[in-house]
């Protein structure tokens, strides 16, 4: 790309960030992008380098920078919803046949500020909220009306669209042995019922940064 033509795509970027406005953000870099399209950096830069994806490298560098408005195409073309770019906010599925434990998820989750939150009773209906919503997080009862929390998650880590969620298992009813094999099928972490919901979100929070 020229000197001309990096100029051009730099204002646009610049024009766009004055339109877009305070909070949100104009330019990513590539492994902001592949975190926001939950795929790896290497894909980024290869659409990047191939001319799927529209940018510009900074002068005198070989860094890529990205235009929200060019990584918002990027992922409209390629069938990737745009949630997470548009809200700026991780997206947490909360699976649990449990009410009063689903509005405490919700209630706290919400008031965080940093969380977008779905909720799930049964197995199946989680399958369907994981394919829609794309989750960042999972947190995932244990004993679900239809299936257990094991089967859930070695469903989700068979889908290499699914490798970058994270998933908290949590019950009241898991023995030590069936801790291992929950972790083996594919858990992050286990939480024991009853719990602490501030130290939970404090976990949900570390491994949203890991």
């Amino acid at each position: 790309m020229d000197i001309w033509r990096i100029w051009v795509v730099q204002r646009e970027a610049e024009e766009y960030a004055d339109k877009v406005g305070d909070g949100m953000k104009a330019v990513f870099t590539t492994g902001e992008a592949a975190e926001v399209c939950k795929v790896s950096q290497q894909t980024i830069i290869r659409c990047f380098d191939s001319g799927r994806l529209r940018g510009f490298r900074v002068p005198g560098s070989r860094f890529r920078r990205i235009p929200r408005d060019a990584l918002l195409q990027f992922m409209r073309d390629n069938g990737i919803p745009p949630d997470s770019l548009d809200s700026g906010k991780r997206k947490i599925l909360v699976v649990d046949d449990d009410p009063e434990i689903v509005e405490l998820f919700v209630d706290v989750l919400e008031r965080d500020g940093r969380f977008e939150v779905k909720t799930a009773a049964t197995g199946y209906d989680a399958g369907i909220a994981t394919q829609e919503f794309m989750p960042d997080l999972i947190i995932l009862d244990y004993m679900l009306p239809d299936v257990n929390g094991n089967v859930v998650c070695q469903t989700i880590r068979k889908n290499p669209n699914f490798e970058h969620m994270k998933i908290i298992i949590v019950s009241g009813v898991v023995n030590q042995d069936e801790i291992g094999d929950l972790m083996k099928a594919g858990a992050n972490d286990f939480v024991k019922k009853p719990f602490n919901i501030e130290k939970l979100i404090d976990r949900v929070g570390e491994l949203l940064t890991a």
